[in-house]
């Protein structure tokens, strides 16, 4: 079982496409988010095994006390780092908003590519890849792995089997927790979203 948990909050969460650029760290009630996480994560049984996170500050500072939690260290993969935007990094999503090619971000992002950066469709290859090569390396183990919002969406979207140009539908919430088993056969999606409770997720 992977669990997936998005960074918490930052002071510019749904303000600004921050892609990569660095210096971005939790605002205060993002370490109080992601608390919370780590709490309810350390409530399940068995525990994870390993703490997976973006290199970026604001997963790394949300693994942290998850691994705390779980008396694990943090252990980053380039794999679960946020899309590579380009030149839109950093900029207002209000401006972005009103950009031509906006309307291909949100219809058809199977068609897109960041000016500069990569494509949705690279994005999850990546981090699809990453994120099942992790689970053949924790083969019967629980771990949890702490991205992002679209890369989430992706996987969680690939496990359910939906096409790439729906994965925007799926919410991902700061320090929310989503839950996939990945073994022989068909994946599973065992919860989305959840901020709640994680005590009776079982893998199936």
């Amino acid at each position: 079982m992977v669990f997936l948990v998005r960074h918490g909050q930052t002071p510019t969460t749904g303000k600004v496409m921050p892609g990569r650029a660095p210096g971005l760290h939790l605002s205060p009630k993002g370490r109080e988010q992601v608390q919370a996480t780590a709490d309810r994560l350390a409530a399940v049984s068995p525990p994870p095994a390993a703490v997976y996170s973006s290199p970026m500050e604001r997963a790394r500072e949300t693994a942290a006390p998850i691994a705390r939690a779980l008396g694990l260290r943090v252990r980053t993969h380039s794999g679960l780092l946020d899309a590579a935007v380009g030149e839109w990094e950093g900029k207002s999503l209000r401006v972005l908003a009103r950009k031509p090619e906006w309307r291909t971000v949100q219809g058809w992002p199977s068609g897109f590519r960041f000016p500069g950066g990569e494509s949705f469709a690279e994005m999850q290859t990546r981090v699809l890849q990453s994120v099942l090569d992790l689970a053949a390396e924790h083969q019967g183990e629980r771990l949890v792995c702490v991205s992002h919002a679209d890369p989430i969406q992706m996987i969680v979207g690939s496990m359910a089997g939906m096409p790439l140009d729906m994965f925007q539908r799926i919410a991902i919430s700061p320090a929310s927790v989503s839950a996939i088993a990945i073994g022989p056969g068909r994946p599973g999606v065992l919860c989305v979203n959840s901020t709640g409770s994680l005590a009776e997720l079982v893998s199936s």
